[in-house]
């Protein structure tokens, strides 16, 4: 319980940060905002189509008598939109991350040099293109694990009872998962940890990463929140990213010196 009330600490002080350095919050919202524009337009052309491909992809019910062509094609469509949905939750940050690398970078290195003790913040190293190709890569790996995951949980969605209670807790807990992954990356890529070890160091403290990411899949489901929580998010996973490697920050530091001098 502790480490899940650590997590949604951290995503809170990641958006104080950003509420006290107004400069980084503006340029972290852009690419929150393209991604926004890209994925309302492509459910807005689903919505007006959607029904139209159904029926192109099931030419088999064309004779069928109503109303049970429409009622099947109606409900592959809703359950097509639905499907939609889910996969835009899901992959909402890897690509938002993906559009936003350089300011995320930035952002992420700024949060390390003003919590670090000595000032200073872990740097890649990496021409541009390999860090985005990088993160391109990873970000893929994720997608295709989460869009798994989320198929998984929408079949089980249709079990009686079950589908309609613990199925969408557990999706919720899973989605949070998979965005955190996605925001710390930003700070661990940075710090040269692979994608295999950024994983097995996340399954190490679940909880704490519950607890950052599942308030956070839950706002998510409102993409303009999403637009206006990533900047913080972002800054948030970096804070975690340091504990989660055992890296001292000023605050910590701080704390430390004091209770020596209250012990002395």
């Amino acid at each position: 319980m502790r480490d899940l009330g650590a997590g949604f600490n951290y995503l809170v002080q990641g958006q104080k940060w950003v509420a006290r350095h107004g400069k980084q919050y503006g340029f972290g919202l852009l690419p929150g905002l393209i991604t926004l524009v890209l994925y309302a337009a492509a459910l807005i052309a689903l919505a007006l189509w959607g029904a139209d491909f159904i029926a192109w992809a099931t030419p088999f019910a064309d004779d069928w008598s109503s109303p049970w062509q429409g009622l099947f094609r109606g409900f592959l469509t809703a359950v097509l939109f639905a499907l939609a949905l889910l996969l835009s939750v899901l992959t909402f940050t890897a690509v938002t991350l993906l559009i936003g690398q350089p300011f995320y970078e930035n952002l992420s290195e700024k949060v390390d040099r003003d919590v670090s003790p000595d000032g200073t913040a872990p740097e890649s190293r990496l021409p541009l293109w390999r860090e985005l190709w990088i993160s391109a890569r990873d970000n893929l790996r994720v997608l295709v694990r989460a869009a798994l995951w989320g198929i998984l949980l929408f079949a089980l969605g249709f079990i009686p009872v079950l589908g309609q209670t613990a199925v969408p807790v557990i999706g919720f807990f899973v989605t949070g998962f998979f965005l955190t992954q996605e925001l710390t990356s930003v700070a661990l890529q940075r710090r040269g940890v692979e994608l295999r070890d950024r994983l097995t160091l996340l399954r190490t403290r679940k909880p704490l990463i519950w607890g950052f990411g599942t308030p956070l899949a839950v706002s998510f489901l409102i993409p303009f929140v999403a637009v206006f929580l990533m900047p913080g998010a972002v800054a948030g996973a970096t804070l975690m990213a340091r504990e989660l490697l055992g890296e001292e920050t000023r605050e910590a530091e701080e704390d430390g010196e004091t209770s020596d001098e209250v012990h002395a």
